[in-house]
C-alpha cells in the first residue's frame, strides 16, 4: 500500500515546500493572464452582464475591478506581449463602455473607471 500524503505533510498540514515549487513553476505571464480573467470577470459581474437583471449588479465594485484591471494590464502589457494584452485590453474597454452606459451620472472623459491608466474611453 502506498501513501498518498506527500513526506513532510499529514492530511490536515499540506507540505508548503510542495507548494512553493508548484507556484514557482507557473510561468509569470500565466498568474498575470489569470488575475485578469478574474478581474475581468467579476467586474462584469457587477455590471449585471451575468444575466439580464442581474441581482448582483453594484457599480461600486465594478468600478474598483475596472480600476485594478486596468493599472495591472497597462503595468504588464509590455511584460506579456502582445499576444496576451492585445485581448484583455479588449475586454478592459469593453467593461469601460459598459459602465458608461450602466452609469446613470456619466464620468467626464478620462474620469471613468481605469481610464487613468488608458486614456478616456469613447463609444
Amino acid at each position: 500500500m502506498t501513501d498518498a500524503t506527500p513526506s513532510g505533510s499529514t492530511p490536515d498540514s499540506p507540505d508548503y515546500d510542495d507548494l512553493t515549487r508548484d507556484i514557482a513553476d507557473v510561468p509569470a505571464v500565466e498568474v498575470i493572464t489569470t488575475v485578469a480573467v478574474h478581474l475581468l470577470s467579476a467586474a462584469a459581474v457587477n455590471l449585471g452582464l451575468d444575466k439580464p437583471d442581474s441581482e448582483h449588479k453594484d457599480l461600486d465594485e465594478a468600478r474598483k475591478l475596472i480600476h485594478a484591471l486596468a493599472g495591472l494590464v497597462t503595468a504588464s502589457a509590455t511584460e506579456i506581449s502582445s499576444f496576451h494584452a492585445a485581448p484583455l485590453r479588449d475586454g478592459l474597454k469593453s467593461l469601460q463602455l459598459a459602465f458608461r452606459e450602466a452609469s446613470l451620472v456619466q464620468d467626464e472623459p478620462g474620469q471613468g473607471p481605469g481610464e487613468k491608466f488608458t486614456g478616456p474611453v469613447y463609444a
